[in-house]
């Protein structure tokens, strides 16, 4: 009998992984500080022009400029964080749906697949 399952695909650390993931937030955070004075540019240009209905178009802006803060912040978290990992450690990089076949006497907990991945390599399947 066949079944679907998750399989969770790990990436083992390496240095080459360090700094393309470093250099991902650097770029997303380059993104969101634009799309940060973007909003803070527009606040104050609806500022000038619309006297009426101020405090609606205030309150949109600034909600919106929140998120990209937090967003800023959680992307810091994680640089912060990649930066203690050690090399060689184990990320949990995604999960996939792989078809497994299983037959009656099959130890359930051996069904359970791990793909182990360096450097875009599958290094070890457990």
């Amino acid at each position: 009998m066949q079944i679907l399952q998750t399989v969770i695909v790990k990436q083992i650390l390496t240095e080459a992984m360090k700094q393309s993931m470093l250099s991902s937030y650097q770029d997303k955070k380059a993104q969101l500080e634009k799309e940060y004075e973007q909003l803070r540019f527009e606040l104050k240009k609806a500022e000038r022009l619309h006297k009426s209905g101020r405090k609606q178009t205030a309150r949109f802006y600034e909600r919106e400029m929140e998120q990209r803060r937090e967003k800023i912040k959680n992307i810091e978290f994680q640089q912060s964080q990649l930066e203690l990992l050690p090399l060689g450690s184990e990320l949990k990089a995604k999960e996939l749906q792989a078809l497994v076949e299983v037959n009656v006497g099959d130890h359930w907990e051996e069904a359970e697949k791990t793909i182990v991945v360096k450097d875009g390599i599958i290094i070890e399947i457990r």
